[in-house]
């Protein structure tokens, strides 16, 4: 029986109401009138319903296929105006005791190099991500209780958030962790991290049982009801996400919407951010025995109907899409993006060789940080090093009113700004300086609050005259 309060995952996450769901949007794929209706709703930008977003997404009508992709582009800029928040991904580990058939941590795979970051190691890896100018990181690590208990997570953060090199700092780091108890979760909120991640990898309990036959993350309901553990412990920003080309994509695209709506319904705030990866090459794993891989086109479709449904909702992409596949759903509700990532252990000191591999995918977009910002720049993008809302106290519902509101703006305009700054003094090559400069020069009037504008432009004199971490 669906109930999106219940803290039950086979009544939140209900099989007969996504079938349903599914069946009502195949149903109105081509009902011009219910369609136009959908989309003049969504202009108050208050979000939609699962099953409106699966009619959106259903949509065969060509000419509202283009003004739903038009009306993407207007929330995002509403929301996020032209700012990319920049991250990358550290893996402490690749130990993992599951089974997951689509991740080479699979416990059977004796081909991979198993590895785990000492704590001097870890410091080693942050001071090569510092010297590319990141802020902000995700840490990632198998699930395994013995090479990679909560406590050796806990010390890497400890580990991380003490490193000062240079002018570097790690100001934000976001954990993806497998899923586990509320005592662990507050262990996590008081080491202070900022996003609690976890993907569900497919909403379908079948589906999910079969890719993971193993191990803890066989639970479903257990790996599902996370989010309510983790904001139950304290934590406020959690982000969701599914790995498309694992089940159906409809299925799971409403699943992750139920999921959001869940969490609105029963915790009062939605997630902070949802990830949409699909499926890549690795040691062990070939795409091609997934059978329900998605297009671009099809990809982009489903960036653009969650940006419409979610507006409030930051969108990730990571290095697993293609350059031409990011530009392109940058314009259509992507927020933040990963740059220079490296997805094995150690990767960011020493690059892994072919015959040593300790990397959870392939990575497509394989540029340096450096040329990912001097490309969002050509893009007329601001590329964002921001973490000051995390550090500011503004999360969970105090950060989703103020995102609801718009006032949003007058913090992430000039923190974006500042960070640029921060960035091209610190980093960048002459030829991405020479843009960052241009385009603060052309975003600085664009700060409507006189008062704010006239301090970040004297943060940004100060700036270059090297102070920094100026925020509002």
């Amino acid at each position: 029986m669906y109930n999106v309060k219940s803290k039950n995952a086979s009544e939140f996450i209900d099989d007969h109401e996504i079938l349903d769901t599914l069946a009502y949007a195949q149903e109105n794929k081509s009902n011009r009138e219910l369609i136009s209706s959908i989309l003049e709703r969504a202009k108050d930008c208050k979000g939609l319903s699962h099953r409106e977003a699966a009619v959106l997404l259903e949509c065969d009508l060509e000419d509202l296929n283009e003004k739903m992709m038009s009306l993407a582009k207007e929330i995002k800029q509403k929301f996020y105006g032209n700012r990319i928040v920049m991250f990358a991904p550290l893996y402490l580990s690749n130990y993992c005791i599951n089974g997951c058939v689509y991740c080479p941590y699979h416990h059977s795979n004796k081909n991979i190099s198993r590895k785990k970051l000492s704590q001097g190691e870890i410091a080693r890896e942050v001071v090569a991500l510092q010297d590319m100018g990141h802020k902000r990181l995700a840490l990632e690590t198998g699930e395994d209780p013995v090479n990679n208990p909560i406590e050796y997570v806990l010390e890497s953060i400890k580990t991380i958030y003490g490193i000062k090199h240079k002018n570097g700092a790690i100001r934000r780091v976001n954990v993806n962790i497998a899923a586990t108890t509320v005592e662990n979760y507050r262990k996590l909120r008081d080491a202070g991290i900022g996003t609690y991640i976890l993907f569900q990898e497919t909403y379908n309990k079948k589906s999910y049982e079969e890719l993971h036959p193993t191990g803890p993350k066989h639970d479903y309901a257990y790996h599902t009801e996370a989010m309510d553990r983790a904001m139950e412990a304290g934590i406020d920003d959690v982000g969701i996400g599914v790995l498309f080309g694992l089940n159906m994509y409809r299925y799971d695209f409403v699943g992750l919407l139920m999921h959001a709506e869940h969490l609105e319904a029963a915790i009062g705030v939605g997630p902070h951010t949802i990830s949409v990866p699909r499926i890549r090459p690795a040691d062990d794993i070939n795409p091609e025995d997934f059978s329900n891989a998605i297009s671009d086109d099809i990809f982009a479709k489903i960036v653009t109907v969650l940006r419409i449904a979610v507006p409030y909702t930051g969108m990730i992409v990571s290095t697993r899409e293609s350059e031409k596949t990011r530009e392109r759903v940058l314009q259509l509700g992507v927020s933040q993006i990963s740059g220079g990532s490296r997805t094995s252990v150690g990767g960011y000191v020493e690059p892994e060789a072919e015959e040593d591999n300790s990397a959870q995918f392939d990575v497509s977009d394989t540029r340096t940080l450096d040329e990912i910002v001097n490309w969002l720049l050509s893009l007329g993008y601001i590329p964002s090093f921001c973490t000051a809302c995390y550090r500011e106290g503004r999360t969970g519902d105090r950060f989703m009113s103020l995102v609801k509101s718009g006032q949003i703006a007058n913090c992430c305009q000039p923190n974006a700004l500042m960070t640029l700054k921060e960035y091209l003094e610190d980093y960048a090559s002459e030829d991405t300086r020479i843009k960052g400069e241009a385009v603060i020069d052309n975003e600085i009037p664009r700060i409507t609050n006189e008062k704010v504008r006239k301090i970040a432009i004297e943060h940004l004199r100060e700036l270059h005259d090297g102070k920094r971490d100026f925020r509002f």
